[in-house]
C-alpha cells in the first residue's frame, strides 16, 4: 500500500510540472511559454496582478480566463499578447480560443490575423521571449555602487 501511495505521488508531481504543448507552431515560442506558464503557477497572484497592471485587464476576467475556461498561466499570458499584436479585444480572442482549442494556438492566432512568418508572429515571438520574467511580481534592484563611496 506504501508503495501504491508513494507511485501515485511520484506521478502527480511528475504530471504538476510536465511541460504543455501550446501548439504555436514555433518550438522557441511554446519554450518561452512554458517558462512563464512555470513562474505564473509558483505565484498566481504576482502573474495576476502583472498581467492587470500590463495589459489592463480586470481581475473578474482573468479569473474568468483561468477558473472558467480551465486557462493556465501561459495560455492567459498568450491570449493577451496576441490581443495585442493582432489589435483585437481580448473578448474575440476568448471567442476563437474557445471554438478552435483543440487546433492550437497557431490556429487561433491565424484566425486572429496573425500568420505564421509575418511581422505579427515575430513581435509575438519576440515579445514573449523578452517578458518570461513577467508574472513573479516586483524585486528589489541591487544597488551596485552601495558601499563604493
Amino acid at each position: 500500500m506504501k508503495h501504491l501511495l508513494l507511485l501515485i505521488l511520484l506521478f502527480s508531481v511528475y504530471t504538476a510540472s510536465a511541460q504543455i504543448s501550446f501548439r504555436t507552431g514555433s518550438v522557441t515560442l511554446d519554450a518561452d511559454l512554458n517558462i512563464v506558464n512555470t513562474q505564473g503557477r509558483s505565484n498566481l497572484n504576482a502573474f495576476y496582478s502583472d498581467m492587470r497592471l500590463f495589459y489592463n485587464i480586470s481581475e473578474n476576467k482573468l479569473n474568468y480566463m483561468g477558473a472558467t475556461l480551465n486557462m493556465v498561466p501561459g495560455e492567459i499570458f498568450l491570449s493577451l499578447e496576441i490581443s495585442r499584436v493582432a489589435r483585437v479585444s481580448i473578448d474575440r480572442v476568448l471567442t476563437v480560443y474557445k471554438g478552435h482549442k483543440s487546433q492550437g494556438w497557431g490556429a487561433i492566432a491565424k484566425q486572429l490575423g496573425i500568420k505564421p512568418g509575418s511581422a505579427e508572429f515575430h513581435e509575438l515571438k519576440k515579445g514573449t521571449g523578452k517578458k518570461t520574467n513577467r508574472g513573479q511580481g516586483r524585486k528589489q534592484k541591487k544597488d551596485k555602487h552601495k558601499g563604493k563611496h
